[in-house]
């Protein structure tokens, strides 16, 4: 009798954390400076010291109360990341099937960090433009599959190893580095109009 309890319980644990997650992670975010010219404070009030991800099914939106670019919206089905910069009404949409970066280097590392009580594994990314480091626990599972498409950011080489959304970020480049840190999660059903590009906004390709 107890080793069909422990069956049935690792069959029920399985089924739970392979549930694509739905609903939003509210991270925040701080900033070092390697440019003379851009302070911390300076990129911080740019990029946003928060940031509310919202994602379900492949699609995600992410806010942002930074001054350049408040939102993003990747759609799946077209593969697209659309950009909304505070200093224009146009949309601009960049094709995710294009790299635009090259990974060198993966490294993963077991039980390297805790977040909200979760801990996780590190995946690091040494790549043409500087180091990334993802730190994720399983709870948060997404089928990579959704992705497969999506290499902008490097975030298919990301997500076809980890099979989660990230907890914790340290992104490095020859400009700043950003560490972005979850302070809550939320799962929840969101509405399919959630994901819908404005009305009769003007959208164009980023050059």
């Amino acid at each position: 009798m107890k080793n069909i309890f422990k069956i049935s319980l690792i069959f029920f644990s399985t089924i739970l954390y392979s549930k694509d997650f739905k609903g939003e992670i509210t991270y925040s975010n701080t900033y070092k400076s390697k440019n003379n010219q851009l302070s911390n404070e300076q990129l911080s009030l740019m990029l946003g010291t928060t940031q509310n991800y919202f994602t379900q099914n492949g699609n995600y939106k992410s806010t942002t109360n930074g001054k350049l670019v408040p939102w993003q919206l990747y759609l799946n089905k077209e593969n697209k990341l659309y950009n909304k910069m505070s200093n224009s009404e146009t949309i601009y949409w960049n094709d995710c099937s294009i790299q635009g970066d090259n990974v060198l280097k993966v490294e993963i590392n077991k039980n390297v960090a805790t977040v909200l009580n979760m801990q996780c594994d590190e995946i690091i990314l040494t790549c043409t433009s500087g180091i990334q480091k993802y730190y994720f626990n399983s709870k948060l599972f997404v089928n990579p599959n959704f992705f497969k498409n999506h290499k902008l950011g490097n975030w298919f080489d990301y997500i076809s190893k980890a099979k989660a959304f990230p907890l914790k970020m340290v992104i490095e480049n020859k400009q700043f580095e950003m560490t972005s840190i979850a302070t809550k999660i939320e799962t929840k059903e969101l509405s399919n109009s959630f994901f819908d590009l404005p009305k009769e906004a003007k959208i164009e390709k980023s050059k």
